[in-house]
């Protein structure tokens, strides 16, 4: 791998950390220009690598550096280097020598990067013994997210660390309406991809090893999507009934609502709701790869004035906004671009959209919220709240083999059989 490949992981690193983009978006901003797949797994794995490690990797250029390196790119570049020496399996000369490279036209950082690199190849243990002794550096999260944990989940929040940490696992979902599970697990032997199946989800298989959607057999054609077990949950809490109105909120980039036409054998009626346009597009494009139809609007969840139609709807799916602590080891970037003041924000703003969406349900109806978080105070305490400002909703107790009760809801930590850490409660509307 070239001084190129470390440049464009700079670049795509430079897009989160200093820019606040996703990860997500920066790597297809920037992966486009590699036409080698090596060289595209390879600055994938190391932005995914330098993000999941970032507090480690920057307490150790801390005790390396004389003095905190100002240059944006080239402290980053010294973040690559040290998760090579640290973490990859690259030759310690080609992960100094291409990293020193990559610094180009910046030739007063080429020495620089070169005396930290080799400084911590010298001092490796001594180095890595006071990284284990900074409690944000040992368990390699923001103070504040590892407090809000600790506090939430005093006896679990060690292993919600641990699992965080980890390269989360790739599940996917069978389409039942043309495949059943047992055949799909024998299609994915004949290509040579090794899976078992989900403890919790009678349509879910997880894969030994990740591999490009591309190479799932009958992928392009719907008889599969990618979707972690702990969200394949959804739709049978939502438990559609043929010819029932369903309103997906939040819904991109679909894989609930297709989950839940996929139940339904396609015979109810679906409104999928995102704010996003670009979003709303994902949902179109995954709807026609199973040819399944729903209904998609673009718009904001708060206001349904602005997009509803006046037809009350039989059940909502309202997967809200969220911190997405749940899903770290899926998007570890989201340790870097979350705060913990950002945490009233989201609170409020899932209140804002289940106020919302309570009167467009029928009475009668059912509710389902949903989180990819772990946090008490989006999840059980939400839900707290919203029961005791309304007089006519009734909880109705999640039963399952999977997740902890709580006073309301039940959660999913992260890890659990497998499975992304989530949040989820039923409300139904009295009168």
């Amino acid at each position: 791998m070239t001084a190129k490949t470390r440049t464009l992981a700079t670049a795509a690193l430079h897009d989160v950390v200093v820019d606040r983009h996703s990860l997500t978006w920066a790597l297809g901003k920037r992966l486009s220009s590699l036409t080698d797949a090596r060289d595209r797994a390879f600055v994938q794995s190391l932005c995914y690598g330098v993000i999941r490690a970032f507090e480690p990797l920057d307490f150790l250029l801390g005790e390396l550096a004389t003095k905190p390196i100002r240059d944006p790119e080239v402290r980053l570049l010294a973040l690559i280097g040290l998760h090579q020496l640290r973490s990859m399996n690259v030759k310690p000369h080609a992960a100094v020598s291409e990293t020193v490279e990559a610094a180009g036209r910046k030739s007063w950082a080429k020495p620089l990067l070169n005396a930290i690199l080799r400084n911590y190849l010298r001092r490796r243990d001594e180095l890595e013994n006071r990284a284990l002794q900074d409690p944000a550096s040992r368990d390699a999260h923001p103070v504040w997210v590892r407090d809000r944990l600790a506090a939430d989940w005093p006896e679990q929040w060690e292993t919600l660390v641990q699992q965080n940490n980890l390269p989360p696992p790739m599940t996917i979902r069978v389409n039942p309406l043309q495949e059943n599970r047992t055949g799909y697990l024998a299609r994915l032997a004949e290509a040579g991809i090794a899976a078992r199946p989900c403890l919790h989800s009678p349509w879910g298989l997880t894969l030994e090893s990740p591999v490009p959607v591309e190479a799932l057999p009958g992928f392009t054609e719907g008889r599969v999507s990618v979707q972690d077990e702990a969200a394949q949950l959804a739709a049978p809490l939502v438990g559609a009934e043929p010819g029932e109105r369903i309103l997906d909120m939040c819904a991109a980039p679909g894989g609930k609502t297709l989950h839940m036409l996929e139940l339904s054998r396609g015979d109810i009626e679906a409104v999928a709701l995102d704010i996003d346009a670009e979003r709303c597009t994902r949902i179109r494009e995954n709807l026609e790869r199973e040819r399944l139809s729903a209904t998609v609007v673009t718009g904001d969840a708060r206001s349904p004035e602005s997009w509803w139609d006046g037809r009350p709807f039989d059940r909502i799916l309202l997967d809200a906004p969220c911190s997405a602590t749940g899903v770290i080891r899926r998007h570890p970037d989201i340790k870097l671009l979350r705060e913990a003041r950002d945490l009233d924000a989201l609170h409020e703003l899932q209140a804002a959209i289940l106020d919302a969406a309570w009167p467009l349900l029928k009475p009668g109806g059912i509710l389902v919220y949903a989180t990819c978080s772990v946090i008490r105070a989006e999840n059980e305490l939400q839900i707290s709240r919203f029961l005791e400002t309304r007089g006519d909703v009734d909880e109705l107790r999640v039963t399952a083999d999977w997740g902890i009760p709580l006073r309301h809801g039940r959660q999913i930590l992260t890890g659990e059989s497998g499975m992304d850490g989530f949040f989820y409660a039923r409300l139904r509307k009295t009168t």
